[in-house]
């Protein structure tokens, strides 16, 4: 058995958390992977498991070997598909970032029908509303708003652009007189997001121009959904993505405020993030293409 086929044995070992599973992933015998682990080991002259009749674990060497050898074998799967015109099979660990709120309506039903399509993927899915650098922080792709993004080098496409409203809880505004323009709003309190991730100011555009209003609050978070919960107890104004307050003023638990008067910022991007490579895994691309698929039909149900 060749050295790469060794490295092979060694990803699904370390993927699947044991000699057994590795084998069924495999199709191959236990023992095989267990010689080919035992090669592996004896050409890099260092243990990579230890190993006990009741458990295993990865050795400091095989963490460091792991890393650097998902990137060879990807490469080389890659490499041999574009050079026989066929097109890799999807397989293998897909680390994935997503925003927690921004994909809150989004995430599960976008990951469970890309399972359906691709059963051989194991998903490993983090979410974060914190910066992320997908090649220090070991993610392949990332669903994220651009705060999120912590490395100029990350390729992003736009998957999704959430309208947001100024909105305030009808107890707020029976203690504070309704704004009529933005100048009302120098007044007022708001329920912000934190200053590191957002400038402490609203803009607006008011024909021609553009009118910005520093904002002042006692309260500011990272999340959104948080936020809401503070503007529903009447703590103050904010701006919120329409998704996540429709049904809130809908029934009334929640007013638009100045809605005759755009934002600046009047929506949330959200955008599908991934490194760049001149030859990428086939489990990265597969979902890359099944994210647009997903949102670019999400988008033609809504314009429906």
């Amino acid at each position: 058995m060749d050295y790469i086929e060794n490295l092979r044995h060694f990803r699904a070992v370390m993927e699947a958390g044991s000699f057994t599973k590795a084998a069924d992933m495999l199709s191959v015998t236990t023992p095989v992977v267990s010689r080919a682990i035992a090669g592996l080991e004896a050409k890099l002259g260092t243990r990579l498991f230890h190993r006990t009749t009741r458990q295993m674990s990865a050795t400091e060497a095989a963490e460091r070997l792991y890393e650097r050898a998902i990137r060879v074998l990807d490469e080389i799967d890659a490499l041999e598909a574009d050079a026989t015109g066929h097109t890799a099979e999807a397989t293998g660990i897909l680390r994935l970032v997503a925003h927690t709120t921004a994909t809150v309506n989004r995430l599960v039903p976008l990951i469970a029908s890309f399972k359906r399509a691709q059963p051989k993927v194991i998903l490993d899915v983090t979410l974060s509303e914190r910066p992320v650098d997908l090649v220090a922080d070991g993610y392949d792709l990332g669903i994220v708003v651009p705060y999120m993004l912590s490395s100029e080098l990350t390729v992003t496409r736009l998957l999704e652009r959430i309208p947001q409203l100024l909105v305030a809880a009808p107890a707020y505004l029976e203690r504070h007189a309704l704004p009529r323009d933005p100048a009302d709003l120098a007044g007022h309190t708001f329920v912000t997001m934190s200053p590191a991730i957002r400038k402490q100011e609203l803009g607006f555009r008011i024909g021609e121009e553009e009118v910005t209003v520093p904002l002042n609050g006692d309260v500011s978070s990272n999340s959104p959904m948080f936020n809401r919960t503070m503007i529903l107890e009447g703590f103050g104004l904010g701006v919120i993505p329409q998704a996540l307050v429709q049904d809130e003023l809908d029934a009334g638990k929640l007013v638009p405020v100045l809605p005759d008067f755009p934002l600046m910022d009047d929506a949330i991007e959200i955008r599908l993030a991934y490194n760049t490579r001149t030859l990428m895994p086939a489990k990265v691309r597969v979902f890359i293409e099944h994210a647009a698929a997903f949102y670019e039909a999400l988008a033609g149900a809504d314009h429906a």
